[in-house]
């Protein structure tokens, strides 16, 4: 079961605002020795969204989703998802009474008095319609709440508040994944090589250590470092420790100049 990031916004796409929700991602899965396999960026284009989702839904991947749930003419996702899936939205019952708490604490901030009934506040109601069957996710930040259907789990777009839920979503339905899959990973800095040089020797290791990957990572270099290769396994334990052993005397064997990573 793969782990997939969707991102929708107009503002990461031009730029407006830049994207921290990946690394974030990145960072709340390894904490729990979980990795994140695959991410997207969409525009709040309902047709592409909608095409994004039904290939997600169609498959086995955990998928996270930030962006575009709120009640706004840009906020998009709510209904893509139900299109999607080919399902209606409804309010769900448990969001009606969260949005509605949410009200009433800030409405003394107006002023002016409280009408639940009011065109206003049954627009918010709106940000509680999902996909019939679905979930919802809390969000402890200001209690409107995020939804889950079909592994999928959408929350917004404001980092204070998509972050926590992510992390909510990953410790309620997901700790029997933590820490399952033991990984190591070593790597070196080499100086001044070339790649095609090296690929052999990167081929030979994955061929003979089928629990490990070999990542190179070339660098132009900067003022304080000369060009270089940042060269590594990664994977099961036994056979990283293996693999690095092999790549040392293979990097020895070509004279090559390196250092630890």
């Amino acid at each position: 079961m793969a782990i997939g990031l969707i991102i929708i916004g107009d503002e990461i796409l031009s730029g407006k605002r830049s994207d921290k929700h990946l690394p974030k991602v990145i960072e709340l899965l390894a904490e729990r020795g979980l990795q994140l396999d695959w991410a997207e960026y969409i525009g709040d284009d309902r047709a592409r969204i909608i095409a994004t989702l039904q290939r997600s839904f169609a498959g086995n991947d955990i998928v996270f989703c930030t962006g575009g749930i709120g009640a706004t003419p840009d906020d998009h996702t709510r209904q893509c998802a139900g299109i999607a899936l080919n399902l209606a939205l409804s309010l769900h019952p448990d969001a009606k009474t969260l949005i509605q708490q949410r009200i009433t604490e800030t409405w003394p901030e107006t002023g002016s008095p409280l009408n639940l009934d009011s065109a206003e506040n049954l627009h918010r109601l709106k940000m509680g319609e999902f996909p019939q069957g679905a979930e919802l996710i809390p969000n402890p930040y200001n209690k409107i709440p995020g939804f889950a259907i079909n592994r999928h789990y959408f929350v917004p777009g404001f980092p204070v508040m998509a972050w926590p839920m992510l992390a909510w979503v990953l410790d309620t339905h997901y700790p029997h994944l933590f820490h399952q899959k033991p990984h190591a990973e070593q790597a070196v800095l080499v100086f001044e090589a070339m790649e095609s040089t090296l690929t052999p020797m990167m081929e030979a290791l994955e061929a003979k250590y089928p629990k490990i990957k070999v990542f190179s990572l070339p660098s132009v270099g900067d003022a304080q470092t000369r060009r270089h290769i940042e060269l590594g396994v990664k994977g099961e334990p036994v056979q990283v420790a293996a693999a690095f052993a092999e790549m040392l005397v293979g990097l020895d064997g070509f004279g090559a100049e390196y250092q630890p990573a």
